[in-house]
This record gives C-alpha cells, sequence and structure tokens, in this order.
C-alpha cells in the first residue's frame, strides 16, 4: 500500500510518499481502506517536531479519516466488511490502508458522503467539547471565535449557532469573513484592520462577549481577553499564532471570568463514551444538513507538501483533505 511518511523532522517538503506491506487486524481491531484523511493545524506542529506528541519515525501524518471496512479481525463485532466508518487516530492515517480499533470507529449515516465525514471529528469534536462541556454555552449568550473561517473556527461557528448563542466570527480578511457569514455568524470583525477588543465591545453594547473561542493565540489573546464579559469563559484551544501569550491575571480577577483549557485528546481518551456520543451529534447534524463539514481542498498523497503549506499559510478555510487517489 501506498502511504506519507515522516522519515524526519522537517518541513513539509520532506515528507514521502512510499510503499508499505498491507496491514493485518489484530484482535479488536478493522483494517479500514482509507477513502480520505483529514489534515489539522497540529499536523503541521507533528512533521516540525514542534507537537505535544511526537511518534517514532517513519510515521504517517493526519488524525482523522473516513473509509471503508476491507478487513475484520478476531473478536470484532457490530461492523463488517463493507460498512462505510470514519475515525480518529493521534496520526497515522494518510496511507491507503489503516488497521484500526473499532473503538476508535463509528458508521456513517448514508446521508453523508465519505469526504465530509473524514474531517468531523477533530475539530468539531474539539468545539462540541468546548463549547457544550467546558463553556456550557447557553441560548442567548454570545460566542466570539477568533480565527473562525480555520477548520476549528468553523466548526465553533456553526456549532455555537446549533447551541442558539450569537455568533461573533474574528478573522483577518474580508473573503475569510464573508465565508463565516455564509456559514451562519452573525456579526464579524476584521482583526488584521480593526482593533479586536473595542470592536467586540461595540458588538456587545460595552458588555463583552460571554464566551470567546481563541485557537489563534498569539497577538489576539489579550485584547480578546479584554473583551469578556463579567462572569464569561475566554477557551484555550491552541496557539496557531505561532506564540503562547502570557496573560496578566489581574484582568480574570477584575472581571470574575475564567480562563478554560480546552485539550480535547486528552478528554477523549479520559472518557471515550461521551466521546462517542458526541461524535453521533455531530454526524447527525452533517447527515441533517445543519454543519457543513466544509472541504475546501483535495490533495492526492504525492502533493501532501502543498497541503501542509496551504494550511501554514492559513489559506484553508475548513478542512483539507488528502485522498490515496484523486
Amino acid at each position: 500500500m501506498k502511504a506519507v511518511l515522516c522519515r524526519r523532522v522537517g518541513p513539509p517538503e520532506a515528507l514521502e510518499v512510499a510503499d508499505l506491506p498491507d496491514p493485518v487486524p489484530a484482535k479488536g481491531e478493522v483494517v479500514v481502506d482509507i477513502a480520505a484523511a483529514a489534515l489539522n493545524f497540529f499536523d503541521t506542529l507533528m512533521i516540525a517536531g514542534k507537537y505535544q506528541l511526537k511518534p517514532e519515525f517513519p510515521f504517517s501524518p493526519a488524525a482523522e479519516f473516513s473509509g471503508t471496512v476491507s478487513a475484520v479481525g478476531p473478536g470484532v463485532s457490530g461492523l463488517k466488511v463493507g460498512d462505510k466508518v470514519c475515525g480518529h487516530t493521534g496520526f497515522g492515517a494518510a496511507r491507503e490502508k489503516l488497521a484500526i480499533s473499532t473503538a476508535r470507529l463509528v458508521t456513517i449515516p448514508p446521508a453523508l458522503d465519505l469526504d465530509r465525514a473524514a474531517g468531523l471529528i477533530v475539530t468539531y469534536g474539539t468545539a462540541i467539547h468546548a463549547l457544550r462541556e467546558r463553556a456550557k454555552l447557553k441560548p442567548g449568550e454570545t460566542l466570539a471565535v477568533l480565527g473562525a473561517a480555520g477548520g476549528t473556527g468553523l466548526a465553533a461557528v456553526e456549532i455555537g449557532k446549533i447551541i442558539g448563542a450569537r455568533v461573533i466570527a474574528c478573522a483577518s480578511s474580508k473573503d475569510k469573513l464573508e465565508f463565516c457569514r455564509k456559514h451562519g455568524a452573525d456579526e464579524v470583525v476584521d482583526y488584521g484592520k480593526e482593533d479586536l477588543k473595542e470592536r467586540l465591545r461595540e458588538l456587545t453594547g460595552g458588555k463583552g462577549a460571554d464566551v470567546i473561542y481563541d485557537p489563534v493565540g498569539g497577538p489576539y489573546a489579550e485584547p480578546a481577553l479584554r473583551a469578556t464579559a463579567w462572569e464569561g469563559r475566554y477557551l484555550v484551544i491552541g496557539f496557531a499564532a505561532g506564540e503562547i501569550p502570557k496573560i496578566p491575571l489581574n484582568l480574570p480577577l477584575l472581571k470574575g471570568y475564567d480562563i478554560v483549557g480546552v485539550f480535547w485528546g486528552e478528554a477523549s481518551r479520559r472518557n471515550p463514551e461521551r466521546l462517542r456520543a458526541e461524535i453521533k451529534d455531530l454526524l447527525a447534524w452533517a447527515s441533517e444538513g445543519r454543519l457543513s463539514a466544509h472541504v475546501d481542498a483535495i490533495y492526492p498523497f504525492e502533493r501532501a507538501a502543498e497541503a501542509f503549506a496551504a494550511i501554514g499559510a492559513r489559506k484553508i478555510k475548513g478542512k483539507v483533505l488528502l485522498k490515496p487517489k484523486v
């Protein structure tokens, strides 16, 4: 089988496509013929050796995927050859075939296509966990989303609307903000041109946002924090800007708000049953058309470096997929 491999720490150009033996399912596993593997921002960090998870070399990137079950190992029940599934793993999905535990798989509803299903679990899983479990976002509250056109940002915009929040999408260009409006954002802030703190205050009548969803960090974190409402919740999702901000702790003291860490990967490991329930909700919403699961670009394995470069340049709206064949 073909696989995208990272053999050493390096730039996307160091990735290569190699031939590997086909996997054989162990007890409790199935083999999935990969239809599409979805990339996330942390994949760019992982191949550069800058992520907390550091796989042994060589490894395949991509933590989520969709495909068709092609072989079933001993002791497996509930799945059979031919079933359409999506799943998640810390890495390893950018290959033609993947042996994986059935605990990491969910059957795809008939109305949902394989491409859209491939990129649902990590970004939308992060957003539903962050907004529903960590922030306890309520209908009628105001949610401000930074990096709103990216994969996790778009997920937060759409899930925020499903919950019933007023959503303010914050991004760095006019076209990204137009994209966010098409996907449900009520208001937008161009923090490439506008003062993020002042604009959020204006849009909330001086109150500030009840919940801030921040996968960006860097120079936008403190202005967003200063535009958080009394007893609001500031969600720390990630640091796509590259810089981990240092927060003045007098800010949460003066406004009584919470700074809430969101580590979806660890939360899903500790509570797999809740994760499966969340994924089923996401798949149902996507199959009903309530979540777009927008796919911005699809690349064949041989052009994996281009896909990574597009993510690193922040050119992607929604998700980018790698496929064995395009």
